[in-house]
Formats: C-alpha cells, structure tokens, sequence
C-alpha cells in the first residue's frame, strides 16, 4: 500500500508550481514545499532520531516538519496548543520523546530552515509499549484530563485520506482555510493531507489572528472578518465556530459567496443549526469521528446528507450499532493507546450511542457512560438535550443532569446579560420543552454567574465537560445560580446575592458618589482628611467583631451553617482596628487621643442601629453591613489608598488598613457571596435588604463629610447642581 509521502510525490509530479501552501504573501508551489519537506527529512535522519514531538502555531513551518516526519518514517507526536504544562511534560514523559520540533525560528533553538527549529531533549526516557508500525500518537485528553496516546500507523491516515477524497470528490473546493490548530487531528487529516492529495491550496495563518485563542477562545468579530478577508472555498468547524458563522450570516456580516463545503464535527450539532444554515445556503455538513479511527469514520456530503445524522460511514470502515446502541466501527482503528496492550477485538467500541438507519444513515446520540436513566426507567444522552439547549435558548454552555430523577435538570451560561435574560430563556425553555418528549423535558435551569473552565476543574483543556467534576461542585454552583423552575408558573428567581445587589444600588450610589472620591482622582485629598476617615474607620470597625459575636448569639437554629461561617470572620477580623490605629500613627496623629475621640455622628447612628436589629429585630440584618463595607472595599480601597499614599507621600505603614481590606475583602466578598446565596427565607432576606440600604445612607453621609479644600467641594457642588 502506498505511503502518504508517496502519495504526495504523485501530486508533486502532476502540479509543481500549482500553490500547496499560503500564509500571508507567502507562498510554496507543490515543487518547493516537497523540497522543504525533503531537506529537513535529511537533517532528521542523520540525528538518527525515533520520536520527535511538534509544536506551535498553524504555520507552513508545522506542515513541513510534519511531512518531513513522514518522510523519515519517524513517530510524530504533535502536541495541542492548548495543553497545559503538565499535560505537556506528561506528553513528553510518557512518549519518550527525544527531540522537539517548533513553527517558528525562536532564538536558542536550532534552526532546520523554513521557519523549522528544533532542540533535543536531556532526560526523555524511551516510552514502552509503542506498537510497532505506529507513525503518529495523537493525545486527546480524556476524560480525567490525563492525556491519553492513540498510536496510528501511515496506513491508517493515508486511508483515512483517501476515503474522505473518495467521498468528497469535487464538493470540498480548491482552497481550504486552516481554522483548527494542526495539532488536532481532524484539521491534520481532513484540512491538511486531504488538500494536499487533491492538489489543493492551504491557506495557514497563525490562530491569534483569525480570532482564535486557547482551546475555546473565540473573538466572533475577527474570525468572521478574516473569512471574509481569505474567502476559502472549504472550512472545518466544531459546533461552537459554526453558529458563530450561522448567525454572522443571518446578520448579513460574513460574506458566503466562496464557501463550497464546511464540516462540522466534534460536538453534538442541533439540527435546527444545519437546517438554518441550509436556509441560507451555507454548504454546512455534519460528520463523526474520533482519534482511534484516524478522525472521521462518517460524513454527510451535498445531494446525501439528512440533518440530525452524522452521515454514511466512509468507504474504509464497517460501522454497525449493536442492540445496546452502542456504535462499533471495524476496519481503519488504530494500533492501539500508547503503553497498553493491542485492542484484540475486531470491532472497536466507540464509547458513542447511536443508531442506523435503513439508508445506511448513522445518528450520534451521546457517550454511553453519560447515559442518564429517570425514575421512570427511561434513558437519555444528556448531549442531545445540551445541543438543544444550546440552540434553542442561545446559551453557551449546558449540562445536564438528574440520573434517577423524575425529570432532567439543567446548568447554563449564556454569554449575554440583561435585566429580563432570566424571563427570556425561561419563555424559550418552555417552547423547547414543548417540542420535547414528555420524558425528556427539564424541570429546571440554573443560570451561572460564571461559565465553566477548566481552571475551575469542570472543563478538560479542549473544553469538553468533565462531568464527574461538575457533579462534585453542583450544590456550590446551584446555591450560586440564577434559578429557572419551568414547573412553576412564575418560574424565575434570582439568586439572593444578584438581588441585594439589585435591590441596593440606588442606595449605593450615595457612596459612589460622595465627593472625597472625586477629589482623591483629583488629587485633592488633604492629610487632615485621611486622618479624618481613619479615626471614623476606627470607630466602626472596633464594633466588627462584637457585632458578630452578637449576631451569632442572637442567630436561629435554622441559620446555624450562617453562624459557623461568623466565627471564621471573627478570626480573621479580630484586632483589625487597633491596624487603624497603627495607620494613624504613622500619618503623625496620637493614637491613643483617636481612641478616646467622639465617632461622627452618622458612623454612631449606624453602629447604634445595627445593635438594636440583631437584639430586636433580626440579627441576619447584621450581613446588611458586611454587604457595604466588603463591597465597598473592594471597589475603592486599593485604588484609592494608592492615589492618596502618591499625593501625600506617605509611608506605607499609614496604609495597612485600606491595603489589607482591598485585597482581604475579595476573598470575603466571594465567601459572603455564597453564604448570601445560602439563605432562602424571605424574612431574612429583606432584613439584609434593608439593613444594606440603611449603612449605605449612614456611612455615605460620613464620607460626603470628610474635610475637602473648598475647591474640591465647589466642582462637586457644580457637577451635583449641573446633573440635577
């Protein structure tokens, strides 16, 4: 069986000054790439190196050095961009490598030419368990996050190749822009090898600017613009870039005259997406893959495609769906993953659920271990609800959820905000559940402040859900959510947190607004009013802690978890204004005269007030409190405290208060965030609610009270008059 390279010499033969590659104004003619190819092959062999590793952006220098591995029949083990150093090191460790390749000419590295470097590695013991044959090991992560080896041989991809030109034939175009990194497999095999075989041009520009950065990054703006400035005639896509582009063209931005075919694959894809596409006469086509069978094992094409299936399975592989749903695929698998025994099976288990239909049609549904079962016995692949989720309602993240429940429930993230966000997703989730199997419909949605990541653990490095993580954190990010009851009829409610914030901010703006923080941006702060905010500071922040401990005592049984995450504070806040104190002194002020002062009387009323509502009337006001000094220090303390130390030329000692609490209180505010969202009774909320809305009256007057220059005060006094 012929040999990829020697496929591509064939072509070389036919088209020697056809263009093989593009980036920028460069180019390389079929002829001169294959001379790249060939020269760095030389240098390779001579190195008598086994196991390369490759790396870098999407540029004519990773084509070369990953042809130049074929060519010297070396093992290739490219690495995705998006790895993290330890997945990186891991890579390395485990596939022995002795030598890495890069897409660029950095310093300290040897240059191969044509924008090829190179460095050998010290310490790379040789991997065992290589099967033999194997010419590339392509790592995905899995779904622990651990990078996992799938080792394939030259057949293997030369096949793969061929079925996918076979298939093809004159649909893909001429001209195909490299939108995925090279490292993955997909763009390598169906965006790289298969042009190459058909004698196409590649147009390779680096990720950042097409609007691509990371593993899920993604500036809609630009890649619409860069595909409209490069016109390709082919583009693969995963779910995500192809609403992006869906939407770009309902909206008229994205130019489309050129396209010719675009896959999509990697996800789940709605059939609505590929249906409003097809409206619009975008060529967009669905197809399944995975890396142990060389990247696609199936592919909807024009004149033989049906929406919600994955396509004919190519001509290379056997695909059958067993009487579990599960679907096996015979013929172009791998050789086996790296360090483990060779899969001895003819047929190779997916992982994947599906079905065949009489036409020979495969439909994906989900991974088998996803697999949800309600209480009633019925089964559902939480992927397919998450592609309709995210189609329907326009959010950008979904997992569901609910094994052994009634009814499945739902986390989002929707890129969007707004005051009726919560009221419109729950008007499209109804319409949604209407068209829904009865068993399949969500109960409820948890709208999340924050989108899942993978530095938070919930997302493995190429975005894929890891699951099990999320279900360790469900409570946290359920507390902390916007809630959806499609139950219920009035169903939407904020999450507590999100409504003090809402519910106070005109109160807020008391604060915001006092004329000391114009004057500190101005740099109009004078020494006698730091020291005057200071010893006010003192003497409310003297009342912290027996604040708490009262609260505490005062507490219900009910709030008992509330009165546990009290004694922390009072940890942490224990001793804070004798600080205060310290800062006083070294601004020139007798400590122990501030001590015996009179608080002003706006810091003694709210003192005063916070006392009588955890005695006599509900302690939970006491967090009322915690809302606007948390808030308002992480807001102001540090940027402020800066500007003041800058016009005052005062030592740091004078500032440990203001610098301690700007960075303290961003943990605090986060803690208190979950805490606020802990408590569910009514009465306590309101309580918080309007104990908020009174300190920020009363610790604004105090601050609208700190001595000025007079000229500060009149611009304050004319921007008040003008926006009144």
């Amino acid at each position: 069986m012929a040999t990829l390279p020697d496929l591509f010499r064939q072509v070389v033969a036919q088209r020697p000054n056809a263009a093989a590659l593009a980036c920028g104004s460069r180019l390389y003619t079929y002829a001169s790439l294959f001379g790249a190819v060939e020269s760095i092959a030389a240098r390779l062999r001579a190195r008598g190196i086994t196991r390369i590793g490759l790396s870098g952006d999407n540029t004519p220098g990773w084509v070369i050095a990953d042809l130049a591995c074929l060519s010297a029949g070396l093992v290739c083990v490219p690495i995705p961009p998006f790895f993290s150093p330890g997945q990186r090191d891991h890579l390395i460790q485990t596939a022995g490598i002795q030598a890495m390749l890069w897409s660029d000419d950095a310093t300290g590295r040897e240059s191969l030419g044509h924008g090829v470097s190179m460095i050998m590695l010290c310490g790379s013991s040789m991997a065992v368990g290589v099967p033999a044959h194997t010419a590339r090991i392509t790592f995905t992560s899995g779904s622990t996050g651990t990078p996992k080896g799938v080792c394939l041989s030259q057949g293997h991809l030369a096949a793969t190749a061929r079925a996918l030109e076979a298939r093809l034939e004159a649909h893909a175009g001429a001209y195909h822009l490299c939108l995925l990194p090279l490292a993955t497999l997909l763009e390598n095999v169906a965006g790289v090898y298969l042009p190459l075989l058909a004698g196409s041009t590649i147009r390779l520009e680096p990720m950042m600017s097409l609007g691509m950065t990371g593993s899920s990054g993604v500036d809609s703006s630009r890649l619409i613009a860069s595909i409209n400035h490069w016109q390709p005639e082919s583009l693969i896509l995963v779910p995500e870039l192809a609403r992006i582009l869906v939407q770009g063209a309902e909206e008229g931005i994205l130019n489309t005259e050129s396209f010719r075919y675009l896959a999509v694959g990697g996800g789940k894809v709605a059939p609505e997406l590929l249906q409003r596409a097809h409206a619009l006469g975008l060529p967009l086509f669905e197809g399944y893959g995975l890396s142990e069978c060389g990247s696609v094992v199936a592919l909807n094409i024009p004149g033989d495609s049906r929406p919600g299936f994955a396509g004919r399975p190519l001509g290379h592989v056997d695909v059958r769906v067993d009487g579990q749903r599960r679907i096996l695929v015979r013929g172009n698998t791998f050789l086996g993953y790296l360090g483990d025994a060779a899969p001895k099976a003819p047929w190779l288990d997916t992982g994947d659920l599906g079905s065949l239909s009489d036409e020979g049609f495969l439909a994906v549904d989900g991974r088998s271990k996803n697999l949800l079962i309600t209480g009633f016995g019925r089964n559902i692949s939480p992927e397919w609800l998450e592609s309709e989720l995210v189609e329907h309602l326009g959010v950008r993240q979904a997992m569901v959820f609910g094994d052994g429940e009634s009814r499945p429930r739902a986390l989002i993230h929707s890129p969007h905000s707004g005051a009726h966000l919560g009221q419109q997703l729950m008007a499209a989730a109804r319409k949604l559940n209407d068209q829904l199997p009865d068993y399949a419909r969500l109960s409820k949605l948890y709208l999340l402040r924050d989108p899942l990541s993978a530095e938070r653990g919930h997302l493995t490095v190429n975005g894929r859900l890891m699951r099990h993580r999320v279900q360790g954190d469900l409570s946290h990010l359920i507390t902390n959510s916007h809630l959806i009851d499609l139950s219920q009829p009035g169903g939407f409610t904020m999450a507590f947190f999100d409504r003090l914030q809402t519910e106070t901010a005109a109160a807020r703006r008391h604060v915001t607004q006092a004329p000391v923080i114009q004057a500190v941006r101005e740099g109009r702060m004078t020494l006698e009013g730091y020291r005057w905010f200071l010893t006010q500071a003192f003497h409310h922040v003297k009342h912290t802690v027996p604040l708490m401990m009262a609260c505490g005592g005062r507490l219900p049984d009910r709030l008992e978890a509330v009165r546990k995450a009290l004694v922390e504070y009072i940890e942490e806040e224990y001793g804070h204004h004798e600080w205060i104190l310290n800062d006083l002194q070294a601004c020139g002020a007798d400590r122990e005269e501030r001590r015996a002062s009179q608080p002003d009387l706006s810091i003694e009323l709210m003192v005063a007030y916070l006392y009588r509502q955890i005695d006599r009337g509900n302690p939970a006001a006491f967090f009322g409190m915690v809302q606007v000094l948390e808030g308002t220090s992480i807001e102001l303390a540090t940027p402020l405290a800066q500007q003041i130390q800058q016009q005052l030329n005062l030592p740091d000692e004078a500032f440990s208060y203001l610098y301690s609490h700007g960075e303290l209180d961003q943990g605090h505010f986060e803690f208190f965030r979950d805490l606020m969202n802990s408590i569910e009774d009514p009465g306590d909320q309101q309580a918080i609610i309007d104990a908020a809305r009174v300190v920020y009256r009363l610790y604004g007057d105090m601050l609208h009270r700190i001595p000025l220059p007079a000229a500060a005060v009149a611009k304050q006094q004319e921007s008040d008059h003008a926006a009144a």
